[in-house]
């Protein structure tokens, strides 16, 4: 019987990745102890059409900060399609890490998988949030963006 060689587990993380703050970083790093991590960067119209606002950083740029970091094997932009299922096919991780605050239905993406012939792709959601700072959310950066700015303009 031949040995397995020992092959790293591919981990999917997927997200918007606006404004990158210490909690990006965590999920990377969290998904980083389970694996090789693999990223979808949604694009700035799959984020308006799943949140109803465009990103503040273009996708481009979004891409290449979440490619310079660490523990990133490899990302890349989410389909022009947005059809994010045929986006996990083409990488076929071992497992997708969600973040505690991502706006997925476990459930719903398992059955989506299934439908694929990805039923073997493990779902999971990172449980812990960062919070170690006050301003641990893009939402919550972009909110003390804007008091600032009327503060120094009244």
């Amino acid at each position: 019987m031949k040995e397995m060689k020992n092959i790293p587990k591919k981990v999917l993380v997927a997200g918007t990745f606006d404004i990158l703050h210490p909690g990006h970083i965590f999920l990377i790093n969290e998904a980083a102890k389970l694996g090789e991590v693999y990223v979808i960067v949604a694009t700035d119209r799959n984020r308006e059409k799943f949140q109803g606002t465009a990103p503040i950083i273009p996708e481009e740029q979004r891409l290449e900060v979440i490619k310079s970091i660490k523990n990133v094997k490899e990302a890349k932009l989410g389909r022009k399609d947005n059809d994010t299922l045929k986006t996990v096919a083409e990488i076929n991780p071992d497992l997708i890490l969600l973040g505690p605050d991502q706006r997925f239905d476990i459930q719903k993406l398992k059955s989506g998988l299934v439908k694929m012939n990805l039923g073997h792709i493990e779902v999971k959601r990172l449980e812990t949030y960062y919070d170690k700072y006050k301003l641990f959310s893009s939402s919550l950066i972009k909110k003390k963006i804007i008091e600032e700015y009327k503060k120094s303009n009244t």
